[in-house]
C-alpha cells in the first residue's frame, strides 16, 4: 500500500493549525473554576479569535501564524506574524544576513527546524551532450526545460525559482536567454506534478531544474538524464548568499554511479522575531512537543524533538535559536 502523504505546503499548514491547539494546554494557560458550575476550566493568554491567528484582548499574548516565503518572513520581522514556516532553511541564512531578495539584516530567530532533507536538481538528458552548466551558456543550448512557475518579482517568486536563477546567473545565463535561443520552458507547479513525470517519460522535455528531487529525480534517471554538478566558481557566490554545499549519490538514487556535487535544500525552520518574549517562544516548543505524534513529517519518521535543534543534513541552520526555544532544549536534554 502506497504511504500515505500531503503535498509539502498542506504539511506545515496542518503542523501550525495542531501547533494552535496545543498552545491552550501550554504555560500561557491556567486553571480557574466557573462560577456557575464550580468546576476547573482552562483558561489562556492566547486568546479565542482564530483567523489563522490568535489573540484578541488587550491583555493577551497575540500569537499569530503563516507560512510561505520571503514575503512572509518579512512580515515576521516587521511584527505583522508572530512565526512562519518555510522553506528551505536556508532563506533564514539569506534574511539575518541581508542576502538575496533581503536588502537588509533581518532580526529573526528559529524555535524548530523540522526535517526534510532535498537539494536542487540540474539534470539533462544524455543525449544533448551537456556536461556542466557553463556549457549551457557557451553553446546557447535552447533547452527544452522543465522547472517551477517562474514569477518576475523576486519577493512573490519561490524559493525554488530565486534559486534555480541563482544558480544559472552563477553559470553565466538565465531562463529568459534560453527562451531567446529557442528553448521552450514547461513551468510545472509543484516539483511532483504529473505533467512533469509525463514529460519525462514522452521526451518532450531534456533538462529539468528543481527540487523537490525525492519526486522526480530517480524517473530522470531511469529516462537517460544525468545530473550536473554545482560546484568550483559557480558555487562561490551562492555560498556567499548563505548556500550550504550537498551531494547526490547512489546512496539516494539508484543508477547514480558517481557523486554529484549540488547545494542543499533541506529544512523547514519555524521562525520568529528577535524580540519576541522568552517564554512565548518556549511555549511554541512545548506546543510542538504536545502535538509530536499529530504534525505530519516530510521524512516519513516519527518525530524527534532532539532533531529540532540538532543542525543535522535534514535540520540545517545556520542562524541562532530564540533564547526561549533554546532554553526549552536544554531542560529536555535535547542537545548532544
Amino acid at each position: 500500500m502506497a504511504t500515505k502523504r500531503y503535498n509539502a505546503g498542506i504539511q506545515r499548514a496542518k503542523g501550525l493549525l495542531e501547533l494552535a491547539a496545543a498552545l491552550y494546554d501550554g504555560s500561557l494557560s491556567y486553571q480557574t473554576k466557573r462560577a456557575a458550575e464550580g468546576v476547573l476550566q482552562t483558561d489562556t493568554r492566547v486568546g479565542r479569535v482564530v483567523r489563522l491567528s490568535l489573540g484578541a484582548r488587550a491583555n493577551d499574548i497575540p500569537i499569530s501564524f503563516a507560512t510561505g516565503s520571503f514575503r512572509e518572513i518579512i512580515a515576521v520581522a516587521d511584527g505583522k506574524y508572530s512565526m512562519a514556516w518555510v522553506n528551505p532553511s536556508v532563506l533564514l541564512t539569506m534574511a539575518c544576513r541581508g542576502k538575496g531578495p533581503f536588502r537588509k539584516r533581518l532580526p529573526l530567530r528559529a524555535v524548530a527546524v523540522f526535517p526534510s532533507w532535498d537539494v536542487m536538481g540540474f539534470a539533462v538528458h544524455e543525449s544533448t551532450g551537456i556536461t556542466s552548466l557553463a556549457q549551457i551558456a557557451r553553446g546557447k543550448i535552447p533547452l527544452r526545460l522543465s522547472t517551477g512557475r517562474i514569477l518576475q518579482n523576486e519577493l512573490a517568486s519561490s524559493a525554488t525559482m530565486f534559486t534555480v536563477s541563482a544558480v544559472l546567473k552563477a553559470a553565466g545565463f538565465s531562463l529568459s536567454q534560453v527562451r531567446r535561443w529557442g528553448g521552450k520552458i514547461h513551468e510545472a507547479p509543484h516539483p511532483s506534478d504529473p505533467s512533469r513525470r509525463a514529460a519525462i517519460e514522452s521526451g518532450t522535455v531534456n533538462a529539468i531544474f528543481d527540487e523537490g528531487i525525492k519526486s522526480w529525480g530517480q524517473t530522470a534517471l531511469e529516462h537517460g538524464f544525468r545530473y550536473l554538478p554545482v560546484d568550483g566558481k559557480i558555487f562561490k557566490p551562492l555560498a556567499q548568499l548563505g548556500y550550504r554545499p550537498a551531494i547526490l549519490s547512489g546512496a539516494q538514487f539508484k543508477g547514480l554511479t558517481e557523486d554529484i556535487p549540488t547545494i542543499d535544500f533541506s529544512g523547514w525552520p519555524m521562525i520568529v522575531h528577535a524580540d519576541l518574549a522568552d517564554e512565548v517562544a518556549f511555549a511554541l516548543c512545548e506546543a510542538i512537543e504536545r502535538r509530536r505524534d499529530l504534525i505530519p513529517t516530510d521524512n516519513y519518521r516519527p518525530l524527534d524533538m532532539a532533531q529540532l535543534c540538532a543542525n543535522d543534513a535534514e535540520a540545517p541552520y545556520d542562524v541562532p535559536l530564540h533564547p526561549g526555544a533554546k532554553r526549552f532544549y536544554q531542560e529536555r536534554g535535547c542537545f548532544k
